[in-house]
């Protein structure tokens, strides 16, 4: 066949209503349409042509909608593909978006939600197949842990799974976050960072979900929250581990149902984000402690994703300075400064312990004045 790629999609469902519905759906989005009920047709579709889009039920009579995504994942990795699955099984959706899958949707089928679901995956064809309009190459470095960064960072942009990232403090889980933003879909939409250890207990809620005139005292007009500001974008929850026990449930709820609602209203508000979320902490060992929902580490931990610390990729050190000293330089109006070769050797003997406090307990000497040419600079 000679159709174009791009105006084909697969549809994997053995309900006739669902299948009529995605049909008629997508035909008005500008797609055809092949319909297969079982996972052996849906195999050999995929094998005679090629899709833009594969949309696929979880329960099939001859297996699992998994095993499915797995199967496109490995022989077909560039198609976008999304689960259907009842409102009782959203694990499984974590499960496939873990094997692979782009997103998935819930029971019954929320049209709105639908057709937002499949922009997205066709926004992700005109993305270079290489991620060089990423925003990774702000990432300063060329050692192996960052090349390394750099292409799970161009893979997770091609997904709307939510995104964990753990690492120490300074190591550029924003920076990555960011990066997984401008590499995606949703480039063209916000990008909403929140430090949620900078934000009182208190005030967390009407942050994050908004609040409506006269909801508490003090609110005197109505707020929108964060996750609204954040619609159809991507919403980045720094230090999600300082997020207080009473805070975690209606965070659960919110990515669970996929709306809010705002302190003092009486309907929740459909939203649409690809959640990124970051820690310093251990996880793990606060839900051990019973300081940290598991059902929600449960659901934040979809996608793990390590940032290297700075020990382990101590070859960056030359474009790191270059980088650092350009910034300084710009901001203070300067020419950028060199930087003596012994400085550059000092600085690629320390261990960079990572803290302030480990630091100042290290065995390592007190730092020699660096020599900088043509200019000194304040940091």
């Amino acid at each position: 066949m000679n159709e174009k790629a791009a105006s084909w999609a697969l549809v994997l469902d053995d309900e006739q209503t669902i299948t009529e519905l995605l049909d008629i759906t997508l035909t008005e989005m500008g797609f055809s349409v092949q319909v297969a009920h079982s996972l052996r047709s849906a195999r050999e579709a995929l094998e005679l042509h090629s899709y833009a889009l594969c949309l696929t039920d979880l329960r099939l009579p001859d297996g699992s909608g998994l095993d499915f995504v797995r199967h496109i994942h490995r022989h077909a990795p560039q198609v976008p593909v999304a689960v259907i699955t009842a409102y009782s099984s959203t694990e499984g959706a974590v499960e496939a978006m873990q094997a692979g899958a782009f997103d998935f949707m819930t029971k019954p089928i929320d049209l709105k939600r639908l057709r937002r679901l499949v922009e997205q995956a066709r926004a992700l064809a005109v993305l270079e197949p290489d991620g060089s309009d990423s925003g990774s190459e702000r990432l300063v470095g060329d050692s192996e842990p960052m090349r390394a960064l750099r292409q799970q960072i161009r893979l997770l942009a091609r997904s709307n799974a939510p995104v964990f990232l753990s690492g120490e403090s300074g190591t550029g889980k924003e920076l990555s976050a960011r990066a997984i933003h401008d590499a995606g879909p949703r480039r063209d939409k916000p990008f909403i960072a929140v430090n949620c250890a900078a934000i009182p207990e208190g005030l967390l809620e009407s942050e994050l979900f908004g609040s409506e005139k006269g909801a508490f005292t003090g609110a005197n007009q109505k707020r929108e929250g964060l996750f609204l500001a954040a619609d159809g974008g991507t919403l980045f929850l720094d230090e999600i581990g300082d997020v207080p026990m009473a805070m975690q449930v209606k965070l659960l709820r919110a990515l669970q149902e996929r709306s809010i609602r705002p302190i003092g209203a009486s309907s929740e508000i459909p939203v649409d984000i690809r959640l990124i979320s970051a820690t310093h902490r251990n996880l793990q060992e606060m839900v051990h402690a019973g300081t940290f929902r598991a059902d929600l580490y449960y659901r934040i931990h979809v996608v793990p994703l390590q940032i290297p610390p700075l020990r382990q990729r101590q070859g960056d050190i030359p474009l790191l300075v270059t980088a650092l000293l350009r910034k300084i330089a710009q901001r203070q109006g300067k020419t950028l400064p060199g930087i003596e070769a012994s400085a550059l050797h000092w600085l690629a003997q320390q261990s960079f312990p990572g803290t302030c406090a480990n630091w100042k307990t290290s065995s390592n000497a007190p730092s020699p004045s660096i020599p900088v040419r043509k200019s000194r600079c304040r940091i």
